[in-house]
């Protein structure tokens, strides 16, 4: 069996690529994501993922449109269901590429992070799947996560500190003081 891997980056990578090779399957990595801001962070995720294929034998297939307006259109307003968003454009794409390409199922490194709404994540899948007839690969990658930070910190990969949205970056860097005034700690 074949399967599309939707990919956020090189590090989250690492035990979906593993344990979907165990289960026999023949893994293709698919980078989209249209969230990930600002672009120096996008081309470096991507560079990452790049050598890490190419390191651990797989095959990626990469979506080089930066269309960071694309998702940013899609969340305005919507601050508070983003992640919900951007896990359904991101997975309905790999849907529909699983599907027109001829793989036998998707799923997402999404998965492996302990950090992402997991359930939202299965909901996002499980749509798309039964939009596009194609079966989505279910599978709690979050045991291996720890595993897979050891190797990635071991081989010297970059390993980002936030989810790649705008949002997740003003999150990691702002901080709100109970008085109003702005606190960067």
């Amino acid at each position: 069996m074949k399967v599309l891997l939707h990919t956020c980056c090189g590090p989250c990578a690492i035990y979906p690529v593993e344990y979907l090779r165990e289960k026999e399957l023949e893994v293709w990595s698919y980078f989209y994501n249209p969230n990930i801001h600002p672009y120096t962070e996008f081309v470096r995720r991507r560079e990452t993922l790049e050598a890490y294929a190419q390191n651990a034998g797989f095959k990626v297939i990469l979506d080089d449109e930066y269309s960071m307006e694309e998702f940013l259109r899609a969340v305005v307003y919507r601050e508070d269901r983003r992640c919900r968003v951007c896990y359904a454009m991101r997975l309905r794409k790999t849907a529909r590429l699983a599907k027109d390409e001829g793989y036998d199922c998707f799923t997402t490194t999404l998965l492996v992070s302990p950090y992402q709404k997991h359930n939202l994540i299965r909901q996002a899948g499980e749509a798309a799947a039964d939009e596009y007839g194609i079966p989505f690969y279910y599978a709690d990658f979050r045991p291996g996560y720890q595993s897979a930070v050891a190797f990635s910190k071991k081989t010297g990969m970059y390993r980002q500190q936030y989810c790649g949205c705008i949002y997740s970056e003003k999150e990691r860097f702002y901080r709100q003081s109970k008085g109003g005034k702005e606190s960067n700690v």
